[in-house]
Parts: C-alpha cells; structure tokens; sequence
C-alpha cells in the first residue's frame, strides 16, 4: 500500500527556489525587506490582506521579473502565503509564520506563466487559494554579463551541495529503515538524528515539492482531522513514545510498511535532486528559508517532539543557510555589499558560538537539557541573523 497525504507542504518556514528541467522556479522563500507600497504605483508589487478566512490581493496578476507580495495579516491567527506553480502543487515561494498585524514580504523572480496564490490561516490545510497571472513583460530574468560567472559558480557549488546531502541522506535512511523494521530499536534511535541533519540541510529544497514533503516530513499536530500520517516523526513517535497517552506501538507488518513508505519517497527525492540549477535569488531565499525552519520548528522545540533532538536538526539548518551565503559571497562583494556581508558573517559566528555549547560527542544533548534562558539566547540569535540575511536576495538580485 502506498501513504499519501493531501494538501500543502507542512513546512514550518520558509521555502528556497528549485529550477527543474522545465525550467519553473521551485524552490523560493521570503524575505523581510521593508514592504513596498501597494498603491499601484508599482505594478511588481502585490500587497496581500491575510485574514482567517480571506486572502485578498491588490491585483491578481503582475508582469513576470522581480516581484514582491508584501503580505499583511489582520486576522487572529498566524498565518502563511504561498505562490505556487500551475499544478497547485510545487512551491514557487512562501512566507510563513505571520503574526496577527505583522507584514511580512516575498521576493522573488518570477517567470511568465500561470500559478496559483494561497494564504494558509493556522498553518494548516489547503489554504485559500485564487488564480495568478504573470504575464510576460520581456524583462531578461538573468545577471549582466559581468555577474554571470558568478552566478554560475554559486549554482554550481550549490547545486553539487544539495546531490552531495541528498546522497547521503539516501544512504543513511537505507540504514535507518533496516534497522526499524528489524526492530533494532537502539540502532534505530542512534541512526534517526544522523539520518535527518542531510534532509535538514537541505529542508527547503525537499519542501518545494509539494507532494513530497508532507508524506515525508509532516508532525502530528500538521495533520487535519482524516488525514494519514506517514513519514520520519510518524516513525520517530514509535520509537520514543515516552510522552504519548496510551499509545499502541506499530506491529511489525506496520514497521515495514511505513519504513518501505519513506525509502521510496526518499529515492524519488535523490531522483529528482539529480538536475537542479539555481539562480542568485533562489539560492538566497533558500538560506532564509533555512534560518525560519530554525525559528518556527528547532528553537521552540516543536519539530523532534518525541526524540528531543531538535539540536540536531537546528544545528543542520544553520550549515544548509551557511552553505548558501557562502557561495553567494563573490556576487555580493561585485556588488560593493560587504557590509551586509559582514553583518551575516558576524551574526551567523555568535549563533555557532552559542550552538557550539551544546554538542555532546559528534551531536548534541537532548533539548529538555537546555534551561528557558539558554532557549531564549538561541532564539535572539536567530533572530539577530535573520534581520541581516533577510536582505540577502534584495541584493543579489
């Protein structure tokens, strides 16, 4: 039998931008530039009222280039805004995590093309979708010739970066799996965190497919009422399920089939990694996408929730968001943005200081170790990298 869940990707921040081999931007997350004014002076600015239960745009196409949604909610719940591609499925880009009266915006470069728009109140559900038209403005969506061998250079490293995580992880959940469907339950527990840090790396890439990322990756408070749970932590309950009520454990015949699940999609994933090409501003969201999975999973200890190895998957999105700076860096210094530079550099240095406190052997101590201050000292650093990093796709686009 093949698991499936329905519904938006159940990722809890921002998603980078993937090019596939049609050419479609995948793969691209917010970023929190100062908003622009929707007034409609600006036809490439798109401003969005998110309610709990409207998503109303101030128009309902804009010509293909560099766009902004500048996303406000005026509801009670946190919400998200996605733009997602002509299947409904794949993740062009999103914001998530918007408070009650925060405004948050996504840039991106956006192709012509038809797609479709979604505020999601609650995190959760299909959202409230409407059409989207970008029509085509002729505008060139490439660097000048003097940037474009830097551009180049960045995909290449990145694009080497994510087959080289996506090999790996492919490899140690062969590993894991074996181990859980014979019930080696220690070498299974030893094995889970291992296995993850190379999806974590790599967790916006894996969310912009929309029909991946929720049969692989969703928690047990994303689901909706009737819907199956499948995946890494449906896996991860079964083998720390110390904080469940009356939980019945998985039968054998049950261990194999949700094992046999997950390796399957896993392979579709390498599969699918194998030809990915980036462009400047979607490996730029991509690191600000990774740093939000920080700050709405890792650092309130919501995503490990049965193994408490949130440390683990914290510590990986960090080295994913590093990885994509640092390739990066060349274009920025072309473009006389060493300031900025300096200040993600500066700002991601005192988050490892800090990350580095906590590690045990070759990982981390479990999360119910750290005290609500040392959470809170986490959590501010996060927070003082994301103000920097979140003008990085401004930048270099």
């Amino acid at each position: 039998m093949t698991l499936t869940r329905s519904g938006l990707t159940s990722s809890r921040t921002l998603t980078a931008t993937v090019t596939l081999a049609i050419g479609l931007p995948l793969l691209a997350a917010c970023t929190d530039n100062a908003p622009v004014s929707g007034d409609g002076a600006d036809p490439r600015t798109v401003t969005v009222t998110a309610t709990d239960t409207a998503c109303e745009l101030s128009a309902q196409e804009a010509p293909s280039g560099n766009l902004r949604f500048s996303v406000t909610n005026t509801g009670g719940q946190v919400n998200e805004f996605y733009l997602l591609a002509s299947d409904g499925l794949r993740i062009v880009g999103e914001v998530e995590n918007i408070g009650p009266g925060l405004t948050r915006d996504l840039v991106l470069q956006t192709p012509p093309g038809e797609y479709f728009t979604a505020c999601k109140p609650g995190m959760v559900g299909d959202g409230i979708r409407a059409e989207f038209t970008v029509p085509d403005s002729g505008e060139e969506l490439a660097p000048n010739e003097d940037e474009k061998a830097l551009v180049e250079k960045a995909n290449a490293l990145y694009g080497a970066y994510v087959r080289d995580q996506t090999e790996q992880l492919l490899t140690k959940t062969e590993q894991f799996t074996t181990a859980f469907i014979a019930g080696e339950d220690d070498k299974a527990r030893n094995l889970y965190p291992r296995a993850r840090v190379h999806w974590e790396r790599i967790e916006t890439v894996a969310e912009s497919f929309g029909d991946l990322d929720p049969e692989m990756d969703a928690r047990e408070a994303d689901l909706e009422e009737g819907e199956e749970w499948t995946g890494w932590h449906r896996m991860e309950k079964d083998l720390w399920p110390e904080r469940a009520k009356k939980y019945t454990a998985m039968s054998d015949a049950e261990r194999k089939e949700y094992a046999d699940d997950l390796l399957t999609n896993t392979k579709t994933l390498y599969d699918r990694t194998r030809d990915m090409t980036f462009t400047a501003d979607q490996i730029a969201n991509g690191a600000k996408g990774l740093l939000d999975e920080v700050a709405t999973g890792k650092v309130t200890g919501e995503e490990e929730y049965w193994s408490r190895t949130d440390l683990w998957d914290f510590q990986a999105n960090v080295d994913g968001a590093r990885v994509a700076f640092d390739g990066l860096k060349p274009l920025l210094q072309a473009r006389g943005k060493t300031e900025l530079m300096d200040q993600i550099e500066t700002k991601f240095t005192e988050l490892q200081r800090l990350l580095d406190q906590y590690k045990k052997g070759d990982g981390f101590i479990s999360y119910d170790e750290l005290s609500s201050d040392q959470v809170k000292q986490l959590s501010d650093a996060v927070n003082a990298l994301s103000e920097p990093l979140s003008n990085l796709t401004a930048a270099v686009i």
